[in-house]
């Protein structure tokens, strides 16, 4: 199979036109995705104009009401482009689910008039987001962030330090969470900045293990201002803004995670079946077959999971309980997953002349992003058991 080539995956496809909507999606994936796929990892190129692409063909607002250039699909369509477009490429299918994230406080929570302003370029007109709840010395306890948003007449100035902000320096908008009010969850706001504001600086991208071609980096706020007509929902609504965006959020990792270990298991199949050792096929001997029966397993499960959280997400139910079990399950899963294919590849599959090597290396993060998943641990628990009584 070449490197990067849609997973032949039965798709379970709810209309017609989610049906052609898949065809489109893999023709770009062949197209303008998979072939470059390996060559700009490796240099660390973040391809903007493809993301221009990915807008103007409807795929950076899927999930969204049509109203405002969205695509009115509903999210196990949305989730499965993900997979898709994370099988050809990382970087590709977790930005339009980062993208995704940013738009999430806006349509959620904006009133008629923001998103009336604001969403059709977000949706639908070239616009690149990103989501900035992290810092430096808050990342899964969020609710100790420290970056500050102070009143000043109709604006808001906004001073601190965000961190492993992917699209860093890149995007054309942020959604900020700032601390507005006193200590603790109630006490932050969440606002839409401009990417080009005025005292909003980025560093030096991070250097990461794997995705290296997804910019990721800390923004500075020097004295930020916003007008309060930016302000997305009410002051001190912006920690309940933030985990909402967070339970679909986790969805788009999961469906990313199973996505590369789609991939790494159609690597892994075919090398199995042309390598020859000892007069036939690797695939023949009974402990690689048995690992690929295993791998393949764990990826149906995977997929089932986040398919069904996403379901009762389309349903209007809660599914913050199965968002954190699809988020865990699926992310280790790719790691497992990836791990076992550079085993079957052997040598090869350490060099970078098969992108197994990659795949794992990008699976690691998986596990880290939009909540460890010891936090996803701690969040099922809680559904389970309620709080901690600590």
């Amino acid at each position: 199979m070449p490197e990067g080539a849609a997973p032949p995956v039965e798709r379970q496809l709810p209309t017609e036109e989610a049906r052609d909507l898949f065809a489109l999606v893999r023709e770009l994936v062949q197209r303008e995705i998979a072939p470059h796929a390996a060559a700009e990892e490796e240099a660390g190129h973040f391809p903007r104009e493809l993301f221009t692409l990915l807008s103007e063909s409807g795929l950076l607002g899927l999930a969204y009401d049509s109203e405002f250039g969205g695509g009115d699909q509903p999210y196990e369509v949305y989730l499965q482009v993900l997979e898709e477009l994370a099988a050809a490429r990382l970087t590709v299918g977790l930005g339009v689910s980062v993208h995704s994230l940013a738009c999430h406080g806006l349509a959620g929570y904006g009133t008629k008039e923001q998103q009336s302003e604001h969403l059709p370029d977000m949706l639908g007109g070239g616009l690149l987001g990103a989501y900035c709840l992290s810092e430096p010395s808050s990342g899964s306890d969020a609710a100790s962030l420290r970056t500050k948003a102070v009143r000043d007449g109709d604006d808001w100035v906004i001073t601190g330090t965000k961190a492993w902000i992917t699209h860093g320096g890149i995007a054309d908008f942020y959604t900020v969470l700032a601390r507005t009010g006193g200590e603790g969850a109630h006490g932050v706001t969440a606002f839409l900045v401009p990417g080009d504001a005025e005292g909003l600086t980025a560093a030096v991208p991070e250097k990461k293990m794997g995705m290296k071609g997804s910019p990721t980096a800390q923004l500075h706020f020097d004295g930020v201002r916003v007008p309060d007509a930016r302000r997305v929902g009410d002051v001190g609504q912006g920690f309940a803004i933030a985990l909402s965006a967070l339970d679909s959020g986790r969805l788009g990792i999961a469906a990313c995670a199973i996505g590369v270990a789609q991939a790494a298991l159609d690597e892994a199949v075919a090398y199995a079946t042309e390598r020859k050792q000892f007069g036939r096929p690797i695939a023949d001997f009974q402990g690689l077959r048995f690992m690929l029966a295993d791998m393949a397993t764990q990826i149906e499960a995977g997929r089932a999971l986040y398919l069904a959280a996403a379901r009762l997400r389309d349903a209007g139910r809660p599914f913050s309980k199965q968002a954190a079990m699809a988020k865990l399950l699926c992310t280790d899963t790719a790691m497992k997953v990836t791990t076992d294919a550079v085993q079957v590849l052997g040598g090869y599959g350490y060099t970078l002349d098969f992108p197994v090597e990659r795949f794992m290396r990008e699976a690691k993060v998986l596990q880290i992003v939009e909540g460890t998943n010891q936090i996803q641990r701690m969040v099922i628990a809680r559904h389970l058991a309620g709080p901690d009584s600590r």
